[in-house]
Order: structure tokens, then C-alpha cells, then sequence
């Protein structure tokens, strides 16, 4: 038999059953056949040829530390079990190939590992960033051809590209360098690929927890060699579920209300000459409002507090977790959601002030919620998601409350998966 064949076989059989409880908790029919559906992909794109592996890179959930990771900040994140998969094998040709479901796909020559204008905003530019970093970092890279399916919704806030950069950078580093490079290496990379080549200045929260996995601390203090602390934590023992919400609002062309909130933050910090608000302090912000103020209007400097009040939330959060004070994490959750909304300012986008969505969701939340849950933006915000945390009796009443709104399926409940980018 084909190694095709042998991989369908080993897959119905249960040879891999281990593996997909170890990623996934279950092993059952669904996950068989999303395997499989990866198998048929293959076959379609490539034909029977090649020594089929399988990789996977999870989406993430940010807990808190909203949009503090750029200018340095902490944040609390964790991977969930919705996942980007590949099915991919090496090839002798220096050429990477990657197609994605009802997507042409990618075709990158590791030769030439310099950004191409055309590739700006596009997957194209992931692939080619990732094995440019790889080469820059003076690892091995290789060609291979890959199909991939990503259940991780896009714009939904639990970092679709991301999942898909880190997918990347785990198949080159399984393939060509023996899983030697760490997760937060991994990370490292996927976020310079989406800086330099396909042209986002995110910060690095977003890779950092779906290569890590798990539920992790992360401080960016020194973004070249960020501490990751996990939290020892279970969700499941809470009596309360985790959910996120898709409202079903475009991201499209909120590349520059996202860019703003860096940017305005990062001018804070330039008028005490400091590259990020990290390397200053919240004292120094308060003592010359006036003078902000007049020099740069009054967004950034709320953008500022949040950034100082979010940093000392998250470090709460932790300790509240770690003692087990679920009460508290939820009460710090909400005051989170807050100065996202009011200082911060990614609920809505200000350039669509009709057009508010995830304010929507938070309110219909709150109306649910109120005194036992907790709700708050999820990810970048402006449009996309929103995140709750829902006591176990109130979970049917919560998602139909939503989905009367927003569409069967709009909610999401999730878990959190204690691996993050790997080889299935």
C-alpha cells in the first residue's frame, strides 16, 4: 500500500488515537474524519506520492492584557482546541507548497526569502517571513508540499493567522531541524513574518500562545526573550464555561484603528523618550497630562492608563487564579472589559461609529450575566468577538440569548488545550 493508504488505514484502525486524545481529549468520529478530509485534500493537490506527517497549531483565547503586549506588557493567554492542521512531506526541490481548504494556495522558492510587494497582506507573505526567519536564524529549511484546513475563525479573535504562521513554522521545524527550535522561538518567528513581510505590527501575545500552549503568564518586557510562567489552573472545575461569541462584523480595512492604538501608545511613551509605555510608568503619565495633552490629544493618553491599569489586572489575575479566587479573576475580567471599551477604545471602530456590534454583545452579555459571569472585547476588538465566562446553569440561557442576535453558531464554547504548535 501507498503511504496514502497506510495513513487512511492507521487513522480508521485507531493507531492514532493516542495522539488525537492527547491534542484533542477525544478521538472519536469527527476528529477521524477531519484527519481523513486532510488525507483526501492531499490526494487531490499532490497525488499518492510522499511520507505523509501531520502537524497542528492551536487558536488562542486571550484572557487578559488587552493590546499591552506591544508596548511590552503582560498578558494572561491560552491555546484552545480549535486548531489549524496540515497533512504535509518533504520534497528535494527547495519549494514550499501550501494550499489551504477553498483557498489556491501558496507557492514560495526558498531561494528567494526577501519580501515581494505583491505578497503584502497575504498568506503568501506568512510562509515566506517564516523560512526567511528560519534562514536568518541560520536553521534548516526545506521544501515540502502541505494541505491545510483551519477551523480557528477567522477574525474571531482566537488568531487564525497566527495559528496558520505557527502551523508554518512547526512543519519546517519537524521537517528540516527535528523539533528542535522552542515554541517561543516559534513564536518569534511567526510574529516577524507578519511584521516584515506581510506588513502588521502586532505585538507578539498572539503566537506566543498558540506555539506555547496551555493556559500561560507572558511578560514582553524584553520581547527578545519574553518570561512564559503557566498557570496552574483548571477551567473545568470552576463550574463555568468559557465562550466566545462571534458577532459576525467584518475586520476588513481596520488594519490602521488597529496599527493606531501601537502607535498612539508608543507616542506616550516618545515624549518621555522611551520606545514603549514599559519603560516608563504611570506616575509620569498623570504628572504631565497637560502637556500630553496639548502635544497629543487626548486618545493616546487614555490608550496609556489602560495600558498601566491592564499590566497590573493581569499580574491580579494570576494570583487570583493560582489561588483559586474565581470570584475575583471574574470581578478583574469585567474591570477589563471596561477600560478596553472606555480608555483603551477597540469596542467600535471610530471611523464606523453606527456600526457597533461587539457593544452589542457585551450589553446582551451583561443583561445575562450581571452578578455570576463575567464578559468582556476579545482580541483586537473594533469588530470580531467578545468573551464570557458562563456559569454552568446559565450556559443554554447565555448562547441563546446571543444567537438570537447573531445566528446559530455565533457562540463558541471552547477548552483550553494544553499543547500548542506540534506534530500530531
Amino acid at each position: 500500500m501507498s503511504n496514502l493508504s497506510t495513513t487512511r488505514t492507521d487513522i480508521r484502525e485507531g493507531r492514532f488515537d493516542d495522539r488525537f486524545v492527547r491534542l484533542y481529549k477525544d478521538a472519536g468520529d469527527a476528529v477521524k474524519a477531519r484527519y481523513l478530509h486532510l488525507t483526501d485534500l492531499y490526494e487531490e493537490a499532490f497525488g499518492c506520492e510522499g511520507d505523509l506527517r501531520f502537524f497542528s497549531a492551536p487558536g488562542r483565547t486571550e484572557v487578559c492584557g488587552n493590546h499591552t503586549d506591544h508596548n511590552h506588557g503582560r498578558v494572561l493567554a491560552a491555546a484552545i482546541n480549535l486548531d489549524a492542521v496540515a497533512c504535509a512531506s518533504k520534497t528535494d526541490d527547495g519549494i514550499i507548497v501550501v494550499k489551504s481548504e477553498n483557498y489556491p494556495g501558496d507557492t514560495i522558492d526558498t531561494r528567494v526569502l526577501v519580501p515581494q510587494e505583491k505578497e503584502h497582506e497575504k498568506s503568501a507573505a506568512l510562509v515566506r517571513g517564516v523560512a526567511a526567519r528560519f534562514k536568518q536564524l541560520g536553521y534548516n529549511v526545506g521544501g515540502f508540499k502541505s494541505v491545510t484546513v483551519n477551523n480557528v475563525l477567522k477574525g474571531s479573535g482566537m488568531s487564525s493567522s497566527a495559528a496558520f504562521e505557527v502551523l508554518v513554522g512547526t512543519m519546517l521545524n519537524y521537517l528540516y531541524n527535528d523539533g528542535k527550535i522552542s515554541p517561543v522561538e516559534i513564536a518569534q518567528i511567526a510574529q516577524y513574518a507578519e511584521n516584515e513581510f506581510f506588513g502588521k505590527p502586532c505585538g507578539l501575545m498572539d503566537q506566543m500562545a498558540c506555539s506555547v500552549g496551555s493556559f500561560v503568564a507572558i511578560d514582553f518586557a524584553d520581547p527578545d526573550h519574553p518570561v512564559v510562567e503557566p498557570v496552574a489552573f483548571d477551567f473545568g472545575k470552576t463550574g463555568h464555561h468559557l465562550v466566545i461569541t462571534d458577532t459576525k462584523a467584518d475586520h476588513a480595512d481596520l488594519t490602521d484603528e488597529y496599527a493606531s492604538i501601537r502607535r498612539e501608545m508608543e507616542a506616550v511613551a516618545g515624549f518621555f523618550g522611551k520606545s514603549c509605555l514599559r519603560e516608563t510608568d504611570e506616575d509620569a503619565v498623570l504628572d504631565n497630562v497637560k502637556a500630553l495633552r496639548e502635544t497629543l490629544g487626548e486618545r493616546p493618553v487614555l490608550r496609556a492608563l489602560h495600558f498601566f491599569a491592564e499590566n497590573r489586572r493581569v499580574e491580579a489575575q494570576r494570583v487570583a487564579l493560582t489561588n483559586g479566587d474565581f470570584d475575583a479573576f471574574k470581578a478583574l475580567i469585567i474591570e477589563s472589559g471596561l477600560s478596553s471599551f472606555t480608555y483603551n477604545q477597540n469596542v467600535y471602530a471610530s471611523s464606523d461609529p453606527a456600526h457597533q456590534p461587539v457593544a452589542l454583545a457585551l450589553a446582551l452579555s451583561e443583561s445575562v450575566l450581571r452578578g455570576k459571569g463575567a464578559w468582556r472585547v476579545h482580541g483586537g476588538g473594533f469588530a470580531g468577538t467578545i468573551q464570557a465566562f458562563v456559569p454552568d446553569d446559565m450556559l443554554d440561557a447565555y448562547i441563546s440569548r446571543l444567537e438570537s442576535l447573531f445566528g446559530k453558531g455565533a457562540c463558541y464554547v471552547l477548552e483550553i488545550r494544553p499543547f500548542g504548535g506540534t506534530e500530531v
